[in-house]
């Protein structure tokens, strides 16, 4: 098993009991590589993260060279069959509920 720092910008900075080395500093967490487990996953973000809150530091911090890795210039789209829209009413002893729902199919477009 080995292990990553987080890469949490900030994450040296919290006062946190597992923070502290010794009496004199606050150290970055080490995050655990589990690989030898069934269930580890090599793409998941908690392996170079200790929490949502360094991964979204980072990603503050970041954001710009993030998004230039893969820049989005037009919208993606997910074809779909035309919504049907349904109508629910429902009697109450208080009188008459009505609410709708609408029920969205995605199409199938990939190639088997």
């Amino acid at each position: 098993m080995s292990h990553y720092w987080c890469h949490g910008p900030s994450c040296h900075t919290y006062s946190t009991q597992d923070r502290v080395r010794g009496s004199k500093v606050l150290r970055t967490r080490k995050i655990k590589q589990d690989t030898d487990k069934s269930w580890y996953s090599p793409n998941n973000f908690y392996n170079y993260f200790c929490s949502n809150g360094c991964y979204n530091a980072f990603a503050h911090k970041h954001i710009e060279r993030i998004v230039a890795i893969a820049p989005r210039n037009e919208p993606l789209e997910t074809p779909i069959e035309d919504p049907v829209r349904e109508k629910h009413t429902h009697n109450y002893s208080f009188g008459e509920h009505t609410y709708y729902t609408t029920t969205i199919k995605k199409i199938d477009t990939s190639m088997e």
